[in-house]
């Protein structure tokens, strides 16, 4: 039975960082990933989407461009050769991750990894099972796409994210069940395309991550595209029916498509990871239970997707960063992520640090909110993409949230991270000296803005 300082589960962003910090430093480590390294950012979330989009990124700055009248023409974008540049680039980048990994000393498994006993791991791959023992262990397993009864793909009409990034062609039509990041990416994406799209949400309004006005103008934006939004809307069934994908909602309407996106959240790959024999527990979602300090039992961690804490890449990186640290001996506070920046990206972007207004008041704060519309800004007029504001949320005089939602704010992430991080306020602002002409400065008239009180509804 072979032996390792570190065993870790899953070769996605979290447990890729950690193997690197702790091969950098010594330890011996190995690395089990069922699929292909990279984990579902790379291979068939974040990094392809981002792609997708970032082909069709000049569509939008050449409409904005005709609608100020200063210029015309057209763009075709080869759908079957960015579907050929996104699994080159994706192969490849996974490859090179597998050989930069293995050459720090990282030993990799391919298959799938169980608990059989504390300290205990079984690996199954296709030639056969591996066991090995290990000081600690780290499950950074990732999760799926969700699914629900009468909401399931069979992956003919009705798909789920990685059957739709691999489509071999622009479908007629597409009616995407779930307006959250990945259903609102794909959806842009594709109605740019010239697909025709709906977006059916269940929740009160699209982005339900966020403020209600956030998005309001987001769905202003959408449907200005052609793209058409249903709020408030339960889905009840949804199959493949003669050649189309049939949605029928609890009111009785039925919505036909080409085909269907379910894309209703995420679920923790922890069926048949038997993560109970190292002494883990699972709640009722099917996420590892960890403590303060990531723990999910005596020298196991959990990062991640898999913890259900924050289910996003960079999340899982800062988390397995921390983990690193810990079981090498340079981390002993617990974890704490600080306020954790979010973005959907696409020709309308939305971008949040911290909190939301409406989170804060059902925890029942004062909350204060100032804003500036993207029309003040002279980098947004130049590009023509003025529609959108930046707003920074209030609590006991301390700057809680900011978020944006506008052409390419997404860019401003990391000036609203810091000065989120560093604290400031609009009395201690001038100490920072923002660039001019730059689309960061909306960030700052948002917070030199008035502040007005928000009420509960």
């Amino acid at each position: 039975m072979q032996s390792f300082d570190t065993v870790i589960l899953g070769g996605g962003p979290g447990g890729t960082t950690a193997a690197r910090i702790l091969a950098q430093a010594g330890k011996s480590v190995a690395l089990v990933e069922k699929t292909h390294l990279g984990g579902t950012c790379l291979n068939c979330g974040c990094i392809p989407t981002k792609m997708l989009l970032g082909a069709v990124a000049p569509l939008a700055l050449l409409h904005a461009q005709q609608r100020t009248r200063v210029a015309k023409g057209e763009i075709a974008v080869d759908f079957a050769a960015l579907q050929t540049r996104v699994s080159r680039f994706t192969s490849g980048t996974s490859k090179t991750l597998g050989k930069n990994l293995a050459s720090m000393g990282v030993t990799i498994f391919t298959g799938r990894g169980e608990g059989i006993a504390p300290g205990t791991v079984r690996v199954h791959a296709e030639d056969g099972t591996t066991d090995m023992t290990a000081q600690h262990i780290i499950l950074a397993c990732g999760s799926s796409s969700a699914a629900f009864p009468g909401l399931t793909p069979d992956h003919d009409c009705v798909l789920d994210s990685t059957d739709l990034l691999r489509i071999e062609s622009v479908p007629e039509s597409l009616v995407i069940i779930g307006a959250g990041a990945i259903g609102l990416e794909l959806g842009d994406f594709f109605s740019a395309m010239g697909c025709k799209v709906t977006i059916v949400e269940a929740a009160p309004h699209i982005a339900p991550l966020e403020d209600a006005d956030i998005a309001a103008e987001l769905r202003r934006a959408l449907q200005k595209n052609g793209i058409t939004c249903h709020e408030g809307a339960r889905a009840k069934d949804l199959r493949t029916v003669d050649g189309q994908a049939q949605l029928t909602l609890e009111d009785g309407t039925v919505i036909s498509a080409a085909k269907a996106l379910v894309a209703v959240g995420r679920t923790p790959n922890t069926t048949g990871l038997n993560a109970q024999q190292w002494g883990c527990n699972l709640n009722k979602r099917g996420y590892v239970e960890t403590n303060a300090f990531l723990e999910a039992a005596p020298n196991v961690y959990a990062v991640g997707d898999v913890n259900g804490l924050v289910l996003l890449a960079h999340a899982a990186e800062h988390q397995a960063v921390y983990v690193a640290e810990r079981i090498l001996g340079e981390s002993a506070g617990e974890y704490q992520s600080g306020p954790v920046p979010s973005c959907v990206y696409g020709a309308m972007e939305v971008m949040r640090v911290g909190q939301t207004a409406e989170a804060l008041l059902r925890e029942g704060k004062n909350v204060e909110v100032s804003q500036a519309a993207l029309s003040l800004n002279p980098i947004a007029q130049a590009s023509g993409g003025t529609a959108g504001f930046v707003k920074t949320v209030w609590s006991d005089g301390k700057i809680a949230g900011i978020a944006a939602v506008g052409a390419g704010v997404s860019h401003l992430v990391m000036v609203a991270l810091l000065l989120i991080k560093e604290g400031y306020t609009a009395q201690n602002l001038h100490k920072v000296m923002f660039a001019h002409p730059t689309l960061d400065e909306i960030v700052s008239m948002s917070i030199m803005a008035p502040k007005v009180r928000v009420e509960s509804n």
